[in-house]
């Protein structure tokens, strides 16, 4: 049957070291073009207060902004259809590095797994092709695995 996962990591070029105009580490409860979503004592969850979300250009389905004790720690963006999925990943791979093809690749129900990994952030892309579903999350690479140290305080 083979594995059910096709996955491709390539090193990140062009660090953003946060997300569009945010740092790393940046404290998000001040801005005013955010609202909280979701709060909890340890990690809070932001979306944007006007607009359609959107990631380079590409409307999506949610695009929301994580912190971990007040410091921006990652991005999640959820998305849904072939189109808009092979969109993300022009424009991920035209950004942040080619990913290397193998033939057959694009075989229909195959889940796909994408990450680029640089010194400060990380990006991952998961993509269902049963369902059409697309998620991202772009993390820091020092303060994102301290959500596995907070899971145990803010699960629901």
């Amino acid at each position: 049957m083979g594995n059910p996962f096709l996955a491709h990591a390539v090193p990140l070029v062009n660090d953003p070291n946060g997300f569009q105009n945010l740092t790393w580490g940046a404290t998000l409860a001040t801005r005013p073009d955010l609202e909280v979503t979701r709060a909890g004592p340890h990690v809070n969850e932001f979306q944007l207060r006007n607009g359609a979300p959107s990631y380079g250009g590409i409307p999506v389905e949610s695009l929301r902004f994580l912190s971990v004790d007040d410091q921006f720690a990652r991005v999640t963006i959820r998305y849904q259809g072939d189109d808009r999925h092979k969109q993300i990943l022009a424009y991920l791979e035209q950004r942040f590095g080619t990913l290397e093809r193998v033939p057959g690749q694009m075989m229909r129900g195959l889940n796909q797994q994408y990450t680029w990994r640089g010194t400060d952030t990380e990006i991952n892309l998961t993509y269902h092709a049963n369902t059409e579903r697309g998620f991202i999350f772009i993390d820091s690479r020092t303060l994102a695995p301290r959500f596995n140290d907070r899971i145990t305080d803010s699960a629901e």
